[in-house]
């Protein structure tokens, strides 16, 4: 196997062993298992709008055996419902903006090619979660008008937009969509048959929750009980509340990993940060919680920036740890063919497709994960333990399992860095990583 640039090299023995290991400790006790799939899985998010020039599920359909190929294990579909046409933002509107939960965007194509493409990821090897958007609907969902008392209302008594962390320096006016209020039995129950739905249906493998800790946990955990009864389930939060891993959730972002990587790019940490987060994640988790780890998203690219402007030329090996510490990785989709621009949110712009030089670094990485038991997530991983490499502007660690061991060098400097291996120094170039795996 062979990285852009870069490769494996293998060092033959190991390195000292510093006293930090994460939080994610081997011999704590699993709390939640999950499905067997799911352990060594690469997650890969798919904006359909902007996947193609036709912008349609079809087409993006045929792109599945290149995904599986690049070692993708689970399609997470960005909202593909019909969007709401009352305070719509620009021309075609945000996919958030849900106004029929039980159908399919025309722009998109219909529910036949919805369970057209879920039957073709299956024949793939491949599994499906689909965004879903519980705190809020479009204005012109049919429950505004036929259960108002499902929402939340104003002193008034309507219905009114969403503000996003209200009071606080990050409020957001979500002007497009209003929010519901589940203190309404009625709307719990009606929520998940929604759900239910598109597992029956469309035979759905999962679901990605949009804001998912604005919502009752209680909510989250019986929608899991009763969708599990049904077939089991995969679901990542959009969140990165502990109380969601308890019984609801196997995945949640980690923001944490991923602002740490905003700051390195911008020039302000490196190494000895990455190593104080290591032993100090900023939440204890239970060692069963997947965390998602990544540099970019829809969210990220639209509003942060691009992979480029983010972290520069910290970017590969920034990605590379997304595929090695413990969690899970996501690539956002066009990040394979190192996807250089903001996509618009409310309006058609496709990736440029024009080349995909990135996806043998993506293939190899996801290979790596899939190889080595020590890269699983949560209980079934091993824990990270830096390593003492000589030089503290490397971040170094390895995780084992077992028998299996992987251990990463990653330089985030733009100097060429030395480093000692099994009492012999070795180069590393700038901006470089290195993985011995056995």
């Amino acid at each position: 196997m062979s990285l852009p640039r870069r490769g494996f090299l293998s060092l033959l023995a190991t390195a000292p062993a510093l006293a930090m290991t994460s939080s994610a400790a081997a011999a704590s006790p699993p709390d939640m298992p999950h499905v067997p799939w799911s352990r060594q899985a690469v997650i890969y998010q798919v904006n359909v709008r902007q996947y193609s020039a036709e912008g349609t599920l079809k087409s993006v359909a045929a792109e599945l055996p290149r995904l599986r190929q690049m070692g993708v294990d689970i399609l997470w579909l960005m909202p593909i419902q019909p969007i709401g046409q009352v305070k719509r933002k620009g021309t075609l509107g945000s996919y958030y903006s849900i106004r029929d939960y039980t159908a399919v965007n025309p722009e998109f194509g219909t529910l036949d090619d919805a369970r057209a493409f879920v039957r073709a990821a299956h024949a793939q090897g491949m599994k499906v979660i689909l965004d879903w958007v519980a705190n809020h609907t479009a204005f012109d969902h049919a429950w505004t008008r036929e259960h108002e008392d499902w929402y939340k209302l104003d002193a008034h008594g309507a219905i009114f937009p969403v503000t996003f962390n209200a009071g606080t320096s990050r409020e957001e006016h979500w002007s497009d969509v209003t929010q519901l209020d589940y203190a309404a039995p009625a709307l719990r129950d009606a929520m998940i048959a929604a759900m239910r739905f598109w597992v029956t249906e469309v035979d759905l493998d999962g679901f990605r929750c949009d804001v998912a800790g604005e919502v009752p946990t209680p909510f989250w955990e019986r929608a899991r009980r009763e969708l599990d009864a049904v077939k089991p389930m995969f679901m990542l939060a959009e969140a990165d509340k502990i109380e969601l891993h308890r019984a609801a959730f196997d995945m949640s972002y980690s923001w944490d990993l991923a602002q740490l990587f905003e700051r390195i790019g911008q020039g302000r940490a490196g190494a000895a940060e990455l190593r104080h987060w290591l032993a100090n994640e900023p939440l204890a988790y239970p060692p069963s919680a997947y965390r998602m780890r990544f540099t970019s998203n829809h969210d990220f690219n639209s509003w942060n920036g691009t992979d480029a402007e983010l972290y520069g030329d910290a970017y590969l090996p920034l990605a590379v740890l997304t595929f090695t510490l413990p969690g899970m990785p996501l690539v956002y989709g066009g990040e394979e063919a190192r996807l250089v621009k903001r996509l618009a949110f409310f309006e058609k712009d496709p990736i440029d497709w024009k080349t995909r030089e990135l996806q043998p670094f993506y293939t190899t990485l996801a290979a790596l994960r899939h190889a080595h038991p020590a890269l699983a997530a949560g209980q079934y991983g091993g824990a990270s333990t830096v390593l003492d490499v000589g030089n503290d502007k490397l971040f170094a660690f390895e995780r084992r399992k077992d028998a299996d061991r992987v251990a990463v060098v990653v330089n985030l400097t733009a100097a060429e860095q030395k480093l000692q291996w099994a009492g012999a120094q070795h180069v590393i170039a700038p901006h470089a990583w290195r993985i011995e795996a056995a």
